[in-house]
């Protein structure tokens, strides 16, 4: 089994909607697998030659060369290299706080999480573009445009069949919009009339719908999702707390501090702290 890998690692690109974190490609041996696990990424897997299986959401996929499939992050799945023809394919990890958008207008999720590339030779080339991009000054940026291309490759690659086409119902639709508007406004001074006036509804009506989806109401959705990516920057960055606090939407560093402790249960020093083992 031949095995190569690329780790990544640029200019601080933590803010950034999309983030190249590594690259390789790898020649399976007959039947050689992986999982059932989970990772922290979406891994974009492209298929080059041979066949395998792929398990994810209680469904299984064949899949051989010209396909491909995505790993979502804490979503478990299983994938095996076919015993006679096993695959060799090439992968590529990323993360973002806009992935999760991208990735819908691909049409990939844990229930369809397979794709067939468009142009298969766009594929091809992708992988040995970043190689001798890694060599070059400068490569890190030529390398996340490349991402960007492999993106723009998958939704143009996304079917258009029965299922994926199915129109969402009008309260689905709703809350696609207002969290789609969280994750772009997240970063910026953003009320809840602001989300419900984007969305077109009264904020308590659209506040109602996220407490039967999710259990919560908006505010609380909003408020979480906005201290989740604050933990990420930091245990990610080096930005200062106020720094982190400005960056999630917060001009009052205090105000920031507090709402982050009743969210996680510790301050933002303390959770920084704990992700450093100090």
């Amino acid at each position: 089994m031949k095995l190569i890998e690329t780790n990544v690692v640029p200019m601080d690109l933590t803010q950034m909607e999309l983030v190249l974190l590594f690259f390789g490609w790898q020649a399976c041996d007959p039947s050689h697998y992986w999982g059932p696990g989970v990772r922290d990424a979406y891994i974009v897997h492209y298929i080059h030659e041979g066949r395998g299986t792929v398990f994810m959401a209680d469904q299984q996929y064949e899949l051989t060369q010209g396909q491909g499939f995505v790993i979502l992050p804490d979503t478990l799945i299983h994938y095996e290299a076919d015993a006679k023809q096993p695959w060799t394919y090439s992968w590529f990890g990323f993360k973002g706080v806009h992935a999760k958008s991208f990735m819908q207008r691909a049409h990939i999720s844990p229930e369809h999480p397979v794709f067939e590339a468009r142009d298969p030779d766009i594929f091809d080339r992708l992988y040995t573009e970043m190689v001798q991009a890694s060599t070059r000054t400068g490569g890190d940026v030529f390398n996340q445009s490349l991402l960007y291309r492999l993106i723009a490759e998958l939704i143009a690659s996304s079917p258009a069949g029965e299922q994926l086409q199915r129109p969402l119902s009008t309260k689905e639709e709703y809350i696609r919009q207002a969290v789609q508007f969280i994750e772009n406004r997240y970063s910026q001074r953003t009320s809840i009339l602001d989300i419900a006036r984007a969305v077109g509804l009264d904020r308590t009506y659209l506040s109602g719908l996220f407490k039967e989806r999710y259990g919560k109401s908006l505010q609380a959705f909003f408020l979480e999702y906005r201290m989740n990516r604050a933990a990420e920057l930091l245990q990610h960055s080096a930005l200062s707390v106020s720094e982190v606090a400005h960056s999630v939407g917060y001009t009052d560093p205090l105000l920031f501090s507090k709402m982050f402790k009743r969210v996680t249960g510790v301050s933002p020093k303390g959770s920084r702290s704990m992700e450093q083992g100090e």
